[in-house]
């Protein structure tokens, strides 16, 4: 090989070396650069979950009251209601879940502003504002009608549990429903027992989930679900009459009343280094911060949407399987869930079966509650479950009453179709009469200051109040005609 041939080779191979050297110096450029980009995003994308995150707990922390409220509204009794409207009408009145949503949420809206404004609950404000013989009176009618809801609700969720594990007892079980709920709702702080029923409202969504494992004609429950059908017949009308009266109930309005001044009690109690049992009801309390009223109007819609869309997919589910099926009567909660077996499988069967038993954990001591609530603010009674059993003993005497007289209707043979029959009538003639009281005091000046009614709330309100007296005529009369 001579000299040029030499130099030329060298040439050759110092540029081979340098283009390699440049390629691997720009690749690695780009590897390095396209690494930062990820670490880049990653952190965008880290921040992005940090940030979705802390907005859900966020969320979460702003509901309370609203939500166990609207849970509670969808107790074995409703869920037995819903799953008859499903069954025997198909779609057809799915569009109840909608229109009852507005309705629903404004009027415990207006509840809950009457408990944070004046630091009082709702029966000792009409007591004091209005009429002590009407209060007196509702307040008697409530407490009946709500033993009789409770007594059907063990023995919903009694049936419920046996259907999974059939080898228990019904006597016994019903006693350990009983007891067991009486005894944290007692006993139990107020602080760690609205956490345990805030949470139990999360079981709700098992009926969401079942309505996805089961074959649903989704145009047709969009169609129903906007364009409402109603046929005038006497067992819609009966029917109608029954979800109304379970959606717009008179013990969600005394229970979100005296909730929302547990909670004030609770964190003033919190602030002051004192127990909240120590805060005394209708005592001055720091004024409800717009922030406040903000929060609780987030916790009451979101409670009622939840509520309203339990229903939704109740009468979803049971429409696309019984009614399909030729499945039209359904007399209790557990009995949907065992008619559902056949035709939506297994899991779904499980699914809405826990549903009754876990919504019946709540509701239960609502309704309790909520008549010991109006029967001691009616009478003027230490009351709240921020108080010790000795510092209430009135309020605590009326919940153990209601608990222990429907443990008790379970063994005397009392049919809980007939039990919610009564129920109904009651709750019909109490809800017109404590609804007026409701839109009265939330929207006078002299009780409410700045924070009443705006005015289409007041008509949202009075439309309600004229639509559930039109309703308990309705269920009266076609009960007795």
């Amino acid at each position: 090989m001579n000299n040029e041939e030499q130099n030329n080779n060298s040439i050759n191979h110092s540029t081979t070396n340098r283009v390699i050297h440049d390629a691997v110096q720009a690749t690695g450029h780009v590897i390095g650069q396209t690494v930062h980009a990820v670490g880049d995003g990653a952190k965008v994308v880290g921040h992005e979950v940090v940030a979705v995150e802390k907005k859900a707990k966020n969320f979460w922390h702003m509901l309370g009251p609203g939500l166990t409220t609207g849970a509670s509204d969808d107790d074995p009794s409703g869920i037995a209601t819903y799953s008859q409207t499903g069954a025997q009408y198909g779609f057809k009145l799915i569009w109840l879940s909608l229109f009852t949503f507005p309705l629903m949420a404004s009027i415990q809206e207006m509840c809950a502003r009457i408990g944070m404004i004046t630091g009082q609950g709702l029966a000792a404000n009409i007591r004091q504002y209005h009429s002590r013989t009407a209060i007196y009176i509702c307040t008697f009618l409530l407490l009946a009608a709500n033993i009789f809801n409770i007594g059907a609700d063990f023995g919903a969720m009694t049936k419920a549990l046996q259907l999974i594990f059939p080898s228990f007892p019904f006597g016994p079980t019903v006693i350990f429903f009983g007891v067991s709920g009486l005894l944290m709702q007692i006993f139990m702080s107020y602080g760690r027992y609205a956490k345990y029923l805030k949470y139990l409202a999360l079981v709700l969504f098992s009926y969401v989930i079942t309505a996805f494992y089961v074959q649903i004609d989704w145009n047709s429950v969009l169609y129903y679900t906007v364009v409402p059908h109603f046929d005038f017949s006497k067992d819609q009308i009966l029917l109608v009459c029954g979800i109304l009266g379970t959606t717009i109930s008179p013990y969600l309005f005394f229970w979100q009343t005296s909730q929302e001044i547990e909670e004030k009690q609770l964190a003033q109690g919190i602030a002051n280094g004192v127990a909240p049992g120590d805060v005394e009801t209708g005592t001055k309390m720091p004024a409800s911060t717009a922030k406040e009223i903000k929060n609780m109007r987030v916790d009451i819609w979101s409670g009622m949407f939840i509520s309203n869309m339990a229903m939704f997919f109740i009468i979803a589910v049971c429409s696309a399987t019984l009614f399909s099926h030729g499945v039209t009567n359904i007399g209790t909660a557990a009995d949907a869930a065992a008619a559902l077996r056949p035709f939506a499988g297994e899991f779904a069967y499980l699914l809405f079966t826990i549903g009754i038993i876990g919504v019946g954990l709540l509701a239960v001591p609502v309704l309790a509650g909520s008549a010991a609530y109006a029967v001691s603010e009616s009478f003027g009674w230490k009351f709240g479950l921020n108080r010790r059993l000795k510092e209430a003993k009135a309020f605590y005497g009326i919940i153990s009453l209601a608990v222990i007289v429907g443990i008790g209707l379970n063994f005397i043979g009392l049919d809980p179709i007939k039990a919610l029959i009564y129920s109904a009538v009651l709750n019909g003639i109490v809800a017109p009469v404590i609804l007026y009281f409701i839109v009265r005091l939330s929207s006078r000046e002299d009780v409410m200051g700045n924070n009443k009614n705006k005015r289409l709330t007041n008509i949202v309100g009075w439309v309600t109040v004229v639509f559930m007296g039109v309703t308990a005529l309705a269920t009266i009369y076609t009960l007795f005609s």
